[in-house]
């Protein structure tokens, strides 16, 4: 984008100081429930391109910083926490946002050292160049918005080249979500300990269409393998889901693994509290394609 745009757009915004404290995370649902990220920590350029009835997503990575991955995404994870806080808090927040890269890595359990500090300056690289056009929230059939997830990001320095922090500007489609109540959910925060990018993914699916409900839900595997926008096969791709219900670490959420008579293996899933010792209870919502709340 043009500098002079930029320009324009930032001073049009008010400057939104980042709120201190321990504030609970925050997801925007629409990230939890599509393939807007890569799953791998090597360097992704293949684009996502998901279809399912009227919503179409697609996303596109330059050759330089590769497309913005699962663990990238915490940084929107913390823009939505403080949009929330802030907006709860009788206070109004902004697109433009000022904060410290410490704050960004504490928030989401990293470490503060010179090289976490590098990956997450990479991280907003890969955000703001990595392109979206998704029919998500668009009024109009067929219409797309495109946006990238960041606009941009600068650091700042006083005049000694000291660092005063860093300065981003979320994108419109990210930050009408956000604070739209009902396109929010509270996140686990035992969610940043996890390691694996399918893993990941997957927890924010299950929060997303699980939540509290008793009965929980399910998906066929093929359909889960094509919600994760995942590059590995489908073989591949069931094994690492298996070795994840062997696991159990998904925080507050309780996996089986499913097959009737000869319906295709479906994943089940519902919260511990609402879960029994026996079998996952068949839920009377749970749906083929996973796509009907």
């Amino acid at each position: 984008m043009p500098a002079h745009i930029h320009k324009a757009e930032r001073e049009q915004l008010d400057l939104f100081r980042a709120l201190p404290g321990d504030l609970a995370p925050r997801d925007a649902q629409d990230l939890m429930a599509y393939p807007f990220f890569s799953l791998a920590k090597s360097k992704r350029l293949a684009p996502i391109d998901y279809r399912a009835g009227t919503i179409v997503i697609r996303v596109e990575a330059v050759p330089e910083h590769g497309m913005a991955t699962i663990w990238d995404a915490d940084v929107l994870i913390w823009a939505a926490s403080q949009i929330v806080g802030a907006r709860d808090a009788g206070l109004r927040p902004s697109r433009l946002m000022a904060t410290t890269p410490y704050d960004i890595l504490t928030f989401a359990g990293r470490g503060v050292s010179l090289r976490d500090y590098a990956r997450l300056k990479a991280a907003l690289d890969r955000l703001q160049s990595t392109t979206v056009a998704t029919s998500i929230r668009q009024t109009v059939e067929r219409r797309m918005h495109r946006f990238s997830w960041i606009n941009e990001w600068k650091e700042k320095a006083d005049v000694h080249g000291r660092p005063l922090g860093l300065e981003l500007i979320l994108p419109d489609w990210f930050y009408a979500a956000v604070l739209d109540d009902a396109l929010v959910l509270t996140i686990d925060r035992a969610y940043f300990a996890l390691t694996g990018g399918l893993e990941r993914w997957l927890y924010r699916l299950v929060r997303k269409h699980g939540g509290r409900q008793t009965f929980g839900w399910s998906f066929d595997l093929q359909h889960l393998h094509a919600k994760s926008g995942s590059l590995s096969p489908l073989k591949h791709f069931a094994y690492d889901l298996r070795e994840i219900v062997r696991r159990q670490r998904l925080p507050g959420y309780r996996l089986a693994l499913e097959q009737i008579e000869d319906a295709p293996v479906r994943l089940s899933f519902a919260p511990i509290d609402a879960a029994s010792f026996g079998p996952l209870p068949r839920s009377p919502s749970a749906c083929a394609s996973g796509d009907k709340l």
